[in-house]
């Protein structure tokens, strides 16, 4: 397993072989049983020690608008993912927390965007300006702004010829995954692939979300419900996996639960592996799977409020709550099936490890 470097805290192994991390500071732990190493609860513990540390943001500054914006139900009630992502935008504004809010026009924040796409690339100086524009709006709204500076800010533009992130794989790559994937890598790989839940879900998801043969969950980020009965290579996997007694569906080689630098640390060699051999082209990621079911449905003509439900992604239109999973079991049981039909026509090829 990979270490988790966080700045202002210190993460080893105790002379019980037990991790530990502490913030140096204030020597306040972080308890890893309720917070595991790299996962977003983890984070989101991080900085909460770390926000008892920082002395008070000035009024009418960006750091005051962030500090009541976070104490806030409007940031209290999004998803741990969600709210975690967001701090890690605020963590990268830290340096002008001070800055007035009169000094932040638009020209203010198109010049902030672009600064960041030269020192974090395109996507994360995108996301700034978006969490911005969200932090503004609320602002606004309470009068702590006159106008939001942030709207009508275009994004970054993606220069052409750039490969799309994420891009789905092939089916020619799913077959040389599934095949030269570990015993203990191949379940997860195998959740990703045939339900779309990204790689936090699938290595997260606890071992009695998958019940009778279906699996039911609420996606991190969103907080939306995903409900998939397991199509048979999924179902194979999981009857092929090693036994462990883990709390999460899928572990390690050691038993213990997948954080998700782990799963990376041992998914990148295999994908460098893959690609030296010809049998993967470059920019496979694991995220990218949640393209490759969103693609293969659309291809079998599957509407997009379809493929929302299947992927749980959320919508303005509509707020579901986690009861809709029994309304979803009927519709996704006929989704689930053109899935495993189609992927079964493709030949998918799930190896059942020789587990001794």
């Amino acid at each position: 397993m990979s270490i988790v470097r966080i700045k202002g805290f210190q993460i080893f192994r105790d002379r019980f072989g037990k991790m530990r991390c502490y913030h140096r500071k204030s020597r306040t732990p972080v308890n890893l049983d309720n917070a595991p190493l790299g996962s977003a609860a983890f984070l989101a513990e991080c900085t909460r020690i770390n926000a008892l540390e920082a002395p008070p943001s000035k009024p009418g500054t960006l750091g005051g608008l962030i500090e009541k914006y976070r104490a806030s139900p409007a940031f209290l009630d999004l998803a741990p993912r969600t709210r975690s992502d967001y701090q890690r935008v605020f963590d990268y504004l830290q340096p002008i927390r001070d800055t007035p809010l009169t000094r932040f026009t638009t020209p203010f924040i198109v010049k902030l965007r672009d600064k960041t796409e030269h020192r974090r690339k395109r996507r994360f100086a995108n996301y700034v300006r978006a969490v911005l524009s969200s932090l503004f709006s609320w602002g606004k709204e309470r009068g702590y702004l006159k106008e939001n500076p942030a709207l009508g800010v275009r994004n970054v533009r993606k220069p052409k010829g750039t490969p799309d992130a994420n891009r789905p794989w092939s089916d020619s790559e799913r077959h040389a995954v599934l095949e030269a994937a570990s015993p203990q890598m191949l379940p997860a790989i195998a959740l990703m692939m045939f339900t779309g839940l990204g790689p936090q879900d699938a290595l997260t998801l606890p071992r009695t979300f998958y019940r009778d043969g279906d699996i039911a969950t609420r996606r991190s980020k969103t907080g939306e419900p995903v409900f998939w009965p397991a199509i048979s290579p999924l179902r194979d996997a999981l009857d092929a996996a090693p036994e462990h007694d883990a709390i999460t569906l899928c572990a390690n080689s050691r038993g213990r639960p997948w954080t998700v630098s782990g799963f990376r640390a041992s998914w990148r060699p295999l994908r460098e592996r893959l690609e030296k051999e010809g049998k993967v082209q470059p920019g496979l990621t694991l995220y990218g799977l949640r393209h490759t079911v969103a693609v293969i449905l659309k291809e079998l003509g599957y509407d997009d409020r379809s493929i929302a439900d299947a992927l749980g992604q959320k919508t303005e239109a509509m707020a579901r709550h986690y009861s809709k999973g029994a309304n979803l079991r009927q519709k996704m049981t006929g989704v689930a099936a053109s899935l495993e039909a189609e992927v079964n026509s493709r030949r998918t090829k799930v190896v059942k490890p020789d587990v001794k």
